[in-house]
């Protein structure tokens, strides 16, 4: 049972901080720089989770994240320690409700741009803090390759989360040099269609033009020729 009755320690004023096994660290060293980027991912998860209170699923996934998360960053804190908090059984489960929740989504035409709603936003949010949190864990020397794995799995997780979060309106990446052709492409055809218009238009009004000139023109008058004189 973890008993906490004093915060004000000073003694990080130093620059260093305590492993769990007691030994004396900077707090610039690769593995609290890791410890630290795992504690911001579970701030921003427990951000999201604000967002979608409404939906009890959702938030029990989250709830575990959460958990699995301080699992984690019990591991290491406590390098060398008799038993892994973290094992194979949360990577497992994560890959499950990737599956599930990937199952009800229609397939992706383009890559996502993050965004849509809160929910979405800050659920992308998460998963790029937990990015940085697998890129930190990686740089630890002698860690328990499962954090690693489960760190993966869980921005995968987050990721087709926020699409689940979005309902199906999907903020789609455009390429601007497509979006320039598309565009480009309409212009050109506007113009075209302009030219074809006006040129018609031209046609019909000289049609026009010539029927009324006829129409408005007397019949010419046809006069007998004189009569022939004869040789005398």
């Amino acid at each position: 049972m973890v008993r906490i009755n004093r915060v004000v320690t000073r003694g990080g004023d130093g620059g260093e901080t305590s492993l769990g096994d007691g030994r004396r660290i900077a707090k610039n060293a690769p593995r609290v720089v890791a410890i630290g980027e795992v504690d911001e991912a579970n701030a921003a998860i427990g951000v999201l989770r604000v967002h979608v209170k409404s939906d009890a699923a959702i938030d029990a996934m989250l709830a575990q994240v959460q958990n699995d998360l301080f699992d984690l960053g019990a591991d290491l804190c406590a390098p060398g320690g008799d038993r892994a908090r973290l094992i194979e059984a949360p990577v497992t489960r994560l890959e499950a409700e990737v599956a599930a929740m990937n199952a009800e989504l229609s397939p992706l035409s383009s890559f996502i741009l993050p965004g849509g709603t809160a929910a979405a936003a800050w659920a992308h949010m998460a998963r790029t803090i937990v990015r940085r949190a697998e890129r930190a864990v990686v740089a630890v020397e002698g860690l328990n390759p499962t954090l690693r794995r489960y760190l993966n799995r869980l921005s995968d997780f987050l990721f087709v989360l926020a699409r689940v979060l979005n309902k199906g309106g999907d903020v789609l990446w455009v390429p601007q040099n497509l979006a320039r052709s598309s565009a480009e492409r309409g212009a050109a055809e506007a113009r075209v269609d302009a030219r074809t218009g006006s040129t018609r238009r031209g046609a019909a009004g000289a049609e026009h033009r010539a029927t009324a000139t006829a129409q408005a023109s007397p019949a010419p008058v046809r006069t007998a020729p004189p009569p022939a004189r004869r040789k005398r």
